[in-house]
């Protein structure tokens, strides 16, 4: 017994100055000095110090690259191309960089460091990303895990954005959330309403900024985001029909659209399939019906996957995929629009390929 509690303690004590050492390699080896980043071939220079991602850097200077994961290195979504100082591809960037992205100085901002001098590449229009605080006007429950925030702009006061484009929310510091952390969420406002943002947020069992809007977030509270970002967004094709797909949280782009659509006057044909497992999940039908009577081509089409015979429900049945291909008989003419999780999107992608959609005419806002 002596002998297991004396390993036990050398084995604690050892792993303890092992932390230390690293942690004191950290500090110590992890500091590169100052180094300069250009971009876009001097379009702006930047002097920073090294040692953080790039994508941290980058923002600490209020240069803001999409990333709907907060940095964690899932979403892929903040590839900026390093065309000098980059060094070779990390393990991590590997599985989120296809053979062409490879070879061509694509990188994963949130996992490359920022050791030494860099030239990178980013689409212009990421200088025209601004932060912005914001007051919670409204937090209103949708569903029983469903919440629309409404905010209000402080500074800047206004925001110009496409709809279907997003904005990342940043969730401060709290409890088991060490450090500040942005999400990707669609903007579910129409752009008329320049003053505002509402965000429409799913619970995610364990997920750190959902989990700060639902239990601690208050009406009242100042919030910082930054944006607008995305290529999400209708095409300029006025005459082909428009095939919506959407669930839960999904909905936001679609709302900003269709409410945009009406004050427009877009008068495109639609159909608006909108997926959910029971009745308790379904929100903004109502709203969405009246839109109907008043878009004349305009038709939405809300299904339930987990429906019973005692709930009343008297609408489409099955999962909205089933759905979307018993009603489309042909989309030869037509073009897709898909928001919501990678399962449902992929799944999707199928269905309309299968109704002769082709590839460059389906478009989709797909969560991780």
């Amino acid at each position: 017994m002596g002998t297991i509690l004396l390993a036990t303690l050398v084995t604690a004590a050892t792993a303890g100055v092992l932390a230390a050492l690293l942690v004191l390699a950290e500090r110590t080896l992890a500091n590169y000095g100052p180094c300069t980043i250009d971009i876009n071939q001097g379009a702006r220079t930047l002097e920073v110090q090294g040692g953080k991602p790039l994508l941290a850097t980058l923002m600490e200077q209020q240069i803001f690259i999409p990333s709907a994961c907060g940095g964690r290195g899932t979403c892929a979504y903040c590839k900026v191309k390093v065309t000098a100082g980059g060094g070779p591809l990390i393990p991590t960037e590997l599985t989120l960089l296809d053979d062409e992205e490879q070879k061509s100085d694509v990188r994963v901002s949130c996992q490359l460091k920022v050791r030494n001098d860099l030239a990178i590449e980013i689409p212009d229009e990421l200088f025209r990303v601004r932060q912005f605080t914001g007051v919670v006007e409204r937090i209103r429950d949708l569903t029983h895990d469903i919440k629309e925030l409404r905010i209000r702009l402080v500074e800047p006061d206004t925001i110009d954005f496409t709809p279907g484009q997003y904005v990342q929310l940043e969730a401060p510091a709290y409890g088991p959330n060490p450090e500040p952390v942005y999400r990707a969420y669609s903007i579910a406002s129409p752009p008329s309403d320049r003053s505002h943002v509402e965000l429409i947020i799913r619970l995610a069992p364990g997920g750190i900024c959902t989990t700060w809007v639902f239990t601690i977030l208050k009406e009242g509270d100042e919030v910082r985001l930054n944006g607008p970002y995305g290529e999400f967004r209708l095409s300029d094709d006025p005459a082909r029909e428009m095939v919506w797909i959407a669930g839960g949280s999904g909905m936001a782009p679609f709302w900003s659209i269709v409410r945009h659509m009406r004050e427009q006057g877009i008068d495109r044909p639609c159909t608006y399939f909108f997926g959910a497992v029971a009745r308790r999940d379904l929100f903004l039908i109502d709203e969405l019906e009246q839109l109907a009577s008043e878009l004349p081509r305009f038709r939405f089409v809300p299904a339930l996957s987990g429906a019973t015979e005692g709930d009343g429900w008297t609408g489409e049945k099955g999962l909205i995929t089933e759905v979307v291909d018993r009603h489309l008989a042909d989309g030869a003419d037509a073009e897709g629009y898909l928001c919501g999780s990678g399962g449902m999107i992929d799944a999707a992608v199928k269905v309309l390929a299968a109704k002769g959609i082709p590839e460059e005419r389906i478009h989709y806002d797909k969560f991780t």
